[in-house]
Order: structure tokens, then sequence, then C-alpha cells
């Protein structure tokens, strides 16, 4: 099974735990990667994640990112197809950059697309042609322990 982490949920485990919401899903973010470093799932990187990664200005967030994106077997490409269904996303409202990400989420045939991002997961929920489950860190591993 493969998995998109987006770069909120890449960054989960480095925020921080005021809230006890990002105390969670930074133990789940975490649990997730070593079920990628184990093998049970496939981590899928991107372009838009390595350039996001590339971009932050904090290096600590910038080597933590890069490295849990090397820890990926696939990594997608932007291309004609992947622009058009982001351009297809972000006219149903999603924005610009996420909608990049879905698509190539998309594009890599994976089975789970993870975001700590609420309004996305529940956009991506509401559409009934995203191939993939839209979850939450939380609600992933729950899914992978059943």
């Amino acid at each position: 099974m493969k998995v998109y982490l987006d770069s909120c949920t890449i960054q989960r485990p480095l925020d921080t735990f005021a809230m006890l919401r990002n105390k969670l899903e930074a133990e789940a973010t975490l649990g997730i990667i070593q079920f990628c470093v184990d093998g049970t799932l496939e981590l899928v990187s991107s372009e838009a994640l390595v350039y996001e990664a590339r971009r932050n200005t904090q290096t600590v967030r910038k080597e933590h990112a890069l490295s849990i994106l090397e820890k990926a077997t696939h990594t997608a490409v932007i291309d004609s197809s992947v622009e058009n269904r982001a351009a297809t996303f972000e006219s149903r409202g999603v924005k610009a950059m996420d909608a990049v990400h879905v698509a190539l989420a998309e594009a890599a045939d994976v089975n789970y697309f993870c975001s700590c991002d609420d309004r996305l997961l529940r956009k991506l929920k509401q559409m009934r042609d995203v191939p993939f489950m839209p979850v939450s860190p939380l609600e992933l591993i729950e899914e992978l322990e059943r």
C-alpha cells in the first residue's frame, strides 16, 4: 500500500505540542513513517514535496523533511496530466499547492493521502472521483491497525 504524506503532515512532529491534537498527530506521523521504513507502507514523494522542503528557511525543518522524503520508494513528477488534474481540483475549491499534491498523489496511484489539514480532507472526502482514501495521521493509523 502506498501513502502520500503532505508537507504539513511531514512537519507535524516538529510542531508545538501546546494542543493535544498536535502531539497525537505527531506520534501517529512518526508511526506511519516507521511503517514505511519497515515496509508495511510505501512512501511516495513528489517534486512538489521536495520543492517545499528545500524552500523551508528553517534548517531543522528542511533537513527533517528531506530525510523523510529520502525514505520514499517512488517520486511523482509534474507533467501536463498532473497540471490539468490539479487545475480541476483547484476549480473545486482546493488551494493551488494542495491541488498539485492531490494530483501528484493520484498520479502515483496511492492508497492513502494523509494530511493534517481538516479543510482539505473535508473537501477530498466529499469528492466521489478521488481514487484514494483521504485521511488524517490518526485515521491512517486506525485504518492500518484494523
